[in-house]
């Protein structure tokens, strides 16, 4: 679509930013900035960041058969 998006870091201040919340490696932080005013929009962690993945576990949950796990709920026949 040949759109713009800067991309912006708040690692060295994560941890101010994220105060009285779990603070793990795996987490997703949107911000809104409107001049020299930042809104945080939204935030995950841990499994909500999953759909986000390239890889196995972010897709395969959007498969039919899903990840197949033991303690997915499935019906009768379904492969797990």
């Amino acid at each position: 679509m040949g759109w713009d998006a800067p991309w912006y870091s708040v690692h060295d201040s994560a941890e101010r930013l994220l105060t009285g919340r779990p603070f793990n490696r795996f987490m997703l932080v949107c911000y809104l900035r409107e001049e020299a005013r930042a809104f945080e929009t939204y935030w995950t962690t841990g499994r909500g960041v999953e759909p986000m993945a390239p890889g196995y576990a972010g897709l395969l949950d959007l498969t039919v058969y899903g990840r197949q796990e033991t303690w997915e709920d499935a019906p009768a026949g379904w492969p797990q």
